[in-house]
């Protein structure tokens, strides 16, 4: 299992607040990286498959060097920032180094530039806030920090092309683009659930910032990777999404944008992994991430972390198991898993889950056998009436994939009650299984054609 090869990467690195992100979001051409005024909002690497001119590369968005003060409680997080920078630049074939032209060169631009210059490649500087060409002059005062340097406004997307024409024509030769379709895989969870050191786990890399205080992840950040090399390598984009907080007045907007790029982190995946800690059990949040997983209707894994944790408080699988389950009935369908990201037990059974789930929200049903077990679950449970009169099944068949849709045509739709709908779902996950992946069952009216045509006869 490796992350894959570096290649046409390109890195954007400088100190905080410069505009780095909205660079990011500007060159990738949607909003990826949070954009806020407050110092430090990106601390991890965010990498995005970008384009240009029909050109393809990674584009790294980095944490901003040397973040926070000296001496804050925060320490952690500036030197696991600085050190994502450290890989980032190791990782690239070229740098983006953003300064602000309208502050001129200030040291901590001084300490970036004798960090670039060891780093041995080749380094653009982007004058950014150069809203207009009048302030084009003032960024020949950064030619002192020994690159190339190009005026450019993220705001009003001046001046990026240039750059990124010198910038591309450093990195190696395109190999011919495979044609494959990563599987998207977001891991949600309350702050501080283990959703970091979990993914570190499986990539085996200090890919993401992990701390233990609650909050260190702010943006999601995309992380591809693969298993296995060549055509029948399994490739995978990992979404690590920022713990999502109870909202409270006095909760900052960034911690606002972060819960909503989970929410839509969620919504972008094809499986969702729902992480708990097992030292406390499933809160209300986890409660609210399990119906937003519900709503957008994605595979799902239940996953328990800290599991050493709690074996070293004597807790066992069989006994916690029917709890959380009670707490949890809304995922029923999801498959449980009990894991460690500290000590590695069951890393690897989550990838097989979360492969084995990917089939099942793509599963083809036959029609033959769907309505066969759609007449045996009548005939052993018949359908409700409704103001004495009962609902009518004709015959089923599957409507589409991701999730699995299943339509029913019925003699009247107001007759399908919840319960009995909850009862063919049951029967139809018995015969096929659908272990973690969402069904939707759609009662409509049955055509009529002859009752079209005496209709159209009467119009006539």
């Amino acid at each position: 299992m490796s992350a894959p090869e570096p290649k046409r990467t390109v890195a954007i690195v400088g100190r905080p607040n410069i505009g780095k992100s909205a660079l990011f979001n500007r060159i990738v051409g949607r909003r990826v990286s949070i954009v806020h005024e407050e110092r430090g909002v990106t601390r991890d690497r965010v990498v995005c498959e970008a384009e240009w001119n029909e050109q393809y590369f990674d584009l790294i968005d980095t944490g901003g060097l040397g973040t926070m003060d000296s001496g804050s409680a925060h320490d952690i997080i500036v030197d696991s920032t600085n050190k994502q920078v450290a890989v980032a630049i190791e990782d690239a074939a070229a740098i983006l180094f953003v300064v602000d032209i309208t502050s001129g060169i200030v040291p901590m631009d001084e300490e970036v530039a004798r960090l670039l210059h060891r780093a041995n490649r080749p380094v653009f500087i982007l004058a950014n806030k150069a809203d207009t060409s009048a302030r084009d002059e003032q960024a020949a005062e950064f030619e002192k920090l020994g690159f190339p340097v190009f005026p450019v406004s993220a705001l009003h997307n001046r001046g990026i092309d240039s750059v990124l024409q010198a910038a591309m024509a450093k990195l190696p030769a395109a190999l011919p683009r495979e044609k494959r379709t990563p599987l998207r895989v977001a891991v949600v969870g309350r702050p501080n659930s283990g959703k970091s050191s979990y993914i570190n786990r499986l990539l085996n890399s200090e890919r993401v910032i992990v701390s233990d205080i609650p909050g260190t992840t702010r943006d999601s950040i995309e992380i591809p990777f693969a298993i296995g090399n060549g055509p029948h390598a399994r490739h995978y984009i990992l979404i690590d999404t920022a713990g999502v907080n109870r909202h409270t007045r006095i909760s900052g907007a960034v911690e606002h944008y972060s819960n909503l790029r989970a929410e839509e982190s969620v919504e972008s995946a094809d499986v969702v992994i729902l992480l708990m800690d097992a030292t406390e059990g499933p809160k209300l949040q986890d409660k609210k991430l399990a119906a937003k997983i519900i709503e957008a209707q994605k595979g799902c894994i239940l996953a328990v972390n800290k599991w050493d944790i709690a074996e070293e408080e004597e807790v066992t699988q069989t006994k916690y198991e029917p709890a959380l389950r009670k707490e949890m009935q809304f995922l029923d369908f999801a498959p449980l898993l009990f894991l460690s990201a500290k000590s590695g037990y069951n890393i690897r059974k989550s990838v097989e889950l979360i492969d084995y789930i990917s089939d099942q929200v793509q599963l083809k049903l036959s029609t033959g056998v769907l309505n066969r077990i759609l007449q045996d679950a009548v005939q052993k449970n018949p359908p409700p009436s409704v103001n004495g009169r009962p609902l009518k099944i004709y015959y089923a068949t599957q409507a589409g994939v991701k999730p699995v849709r299943v339509k029913m045509f019925v003699n009247n739709t107001l007759r399908a009650t919840s319960g009995y709908k909850r009862y063919l779902d049951h029967e139809i996950r018995k015969a096929f299984g659908l272990e973690g992946a969402p069904l939707d069952l759609k009662f409509v009216p049955r055509p009529r054609p002859d009752l079209e045509e005496k209709k159209k006869k009467r119009q006539a």
